[in-house]
């Protein structure tokens, strides 16, 4: 396989992330041929939000997509994911200029030494406060805080890059779908159901409880073989360099900090406060994050000493290192793109509901996590998919008897554990990107998590169904 990751003349290597989503731009071009143009009527709701109007989908002329409409369509892609791109490609080079500090360096020593004899605890350490943080204020995006801050740490105890992926991703995820009290994707869904804000949350800590046990376990298995066996490490085929350390923690380094990189440190814990309460108090997006992270960069290199000069090869180094989880999360949009510009994006969730609307009404709570499932492939965004399809849903969920809270409960589960699995997330393909991680690396450790997760959520789904979960 070539540097770039290029599995082609590899038989039974997965080909480039490029390739794949190139493969999904045709199938979505030649889809818009295939499937009628339509639209439902949208209406605003009290937050000013566009959300489908049930029972007025109507088929229209819109032609299917042109040669020229496909060709422009990952150029529009890259062009709509602007911010996240730019977003991501200062996070890298933010962390490379941190990195050069070397306060990052003296900071992991100090905790290999403090886990040297208990590795294996530090994922648990991890992972529970990230999900309990992510469950109440629905921020995965730290993601991209999170991973380039524990993977020295993670690589030099002597585990592997997806070890750090792993306790980063999966904590986030188990908290995200099963929101206790997240506004974007929980309280829209509940606002549009016309439930209760954040209702029905002592069942939820439950299944909260067990999917986020079952994802620390299936982390620390993978750790633990790893620890033992670097060979079984599903990335033991890229250099040393760039998947485990090589360093032996006997040969740790005690070099204390100096007063710079102190000042250093203290200066990025205030920095990165100020981010978090940006986050939470004004919604900050990558647009404002891609200044905010430029800044932090600048600030913290020349409080550490470094030149300007320094501090400008550092971002440029981050930026290289960075560059192609960006553009994925552009190709990747590509797909909506195309399906937008034929007008087949409503058409699909029309005949979607369909489908739930004809199975028994005992299994319609599972059908609905399998739609919005298939539908966050096309609307990545949690709020987006919950105004587009939540009206239909709660309109499905009247008829068939199963509880609107269980339908928002479906809907939770469909929309949240896909995010770490489709390549059109772009938190996801960001936070894979900043820890060097490829995606078909990732798909090879997550999928049978996936597996025992979605079984899980099938068995919650039922008992919420037998146990008439409410209100309503």
């Amino acid at each position: 396989m070539s540097k770039n990751g290029n599995a082609e003349g590899n038989p039974g290597k997965v080909p480039h992330i490029y390739v794949i989503l190139f493969i999904m731009i045709v199938i979505a071009s030649i889809a818009t041929y295939l499937i009628p143009a339509g639209q439902f009527d949208r209406v605003e709701n009290e937050s000013g939000a566009a959300i489908i109007q049930p029972g007025t989908y109507e088929n229209t002329d819109a032609p299917p997509v042109s040669i020229m409409d496909f060709v422009l369509s990952i150029p529009l892609g890259l062009i709509q994911s602007a911010p996240i791109i730019f977003g991501i490609i200062m996070i890298g080079g933010m962390f490379a200029v941190i990195e050069r500090t070397g306060i990052i360096e003296i900071g992991v020593n100090k905790l290999a030494n403090a886990f040297v004899d208990k590795g294996l605890w530090i994922i648990p350490t991890l992972m529970i406060p990230f999900a309990l943080f992510t469950t109440f204020t629905g921020q995965i995006e730290l993601s991209l805080i999170y991973l380039p801050a524990i993977l020295p740490l993670i690589l030099k105890l002597g585990f592997d890059k997806i070890t750090a992926g792993g306790i980063v991703l999966v904590s986030t995820i188990a908290g995200f779908a099963i929101a206790l009290t997240v506004p974007a994707n929980l309280g829209t869904a509940q606002q549009i159901a016309e439930l209760p804000f954040y209702s029905g949350i002592g069942y939820r800590v439950v299944i909260l409880f067990s999917i986020l046990a079952v994802g620390i376990v299936f982390v620390w298995r993978y750790a633990k073989k790893v620890k033992n066996n670097p060979e079984l490490s599903i990335v033991s085929d890229e250099s040393q360099s760039t998947q485990q350390s090589g360093q032996s923690l006997n040969d740790v380094s005690t070099a204390k900090a100096t007063k710079r990189q102190l000042l250093t440190a203290f200066t990025l814990l205030i920095l990165f406060g100020i981010v978090i309460y940006g986050l939470l108090e004004y919604g900050w997006y990558f647009t404002e994050l891609a200044g905010i992270y430029a800044l932090i960069g600048i600030i913290a290199g020349l409080v550490a000493g470094l030149r300007p000069s320094q501090i400008a090869e550092s971002f440029n180094e981050g930026f290289q290192k960075i560059l192609l989880g960006a553009f994925v999360v552009g190709i990747a949009r590509a797909v909506a793109v195309v399906l937008e510009e034929g007008q087949v994006m409503d058409t699909i969730v029309y005949g979607l509901g369909q489908v739930v609307s004809a199975i028994p009404d005992s299994l319609t709570a599972v059908m609905m996590m399998g739609i919005q499932g298939l539908l966050n492939f096309l609307i990545p965004s949690g709020s987006g998919q919950a105004m587009v399809t939540m009206p239909i849903m709660t309109g499905l969920s009247d008829i068939s008897g199963v509880t609107r809270q269980t339908a928002v409960l479906a809907f939770l589960m469909g929309d949240g554990f896909t995010n770490i699995f489709y390549p059109t997330s772009g938190y996801f393909m960001a936070t894979l990107a900043v820890g060097g991680i490829r995606w078909e690396k990732w798909i090879k450790f997550i999928w049978p998590l996936l597996l025992v997760w979605y079984s899980l959520c099938i068995i919650f789904l039922i008992i919420a169904q037998f146990i008439n979960y409410g209100p309503l």
